[in-house]
């Protein structure tokens, strides 16, 4: 499960699930907020391998890995990474300096 919360809150929810023995991660999201990611472990180790705080630091293929955790709709999911794949071949092609940097 993916959650957003005020950050003010962050203790409580640390609290409660720990309490309950469910597993978490909590990133930051700006000043004011948290993702809070909670449930089976192993499903929790995958978002914490993955090392990314922000979402949309994703590559298309984990935002669509997540995606499908999280239950979203398959269909939906393969059409989103699809978009989301195209859109980035597509600034490979256009700027192949760029990409190569942020790849290296």
């Amino acid at each position: 499960m993916l959650h957003t919360l005020p950050a003010s809150d962050r203790l409580e929810v640390e609290r409660k699930l720990k309490a309950c023995g469910i597993a978490s991660l909590i990133y930051p999201l700006g000043k004011t907020r948290i993702n809070v990611f909670f449930g089976d472990k192993d499903c929790v180790d995958v978002v914490r391998r993955i090392g990314k705080s922000r979402l949309c630091d994703y590559t298309p293929e984990e935002d669509f890995m997540l995606g499908i955790m999280l239950g979203y709709d398959r269909l939906r999911q393969c059409k989103r990474y699809l978009e989301r794949s195209n859109l980035k071949r597509a600034a490979a092609e256009k700027w192949p300096m760029i990409e190569k940097e942020k790849a290296g």
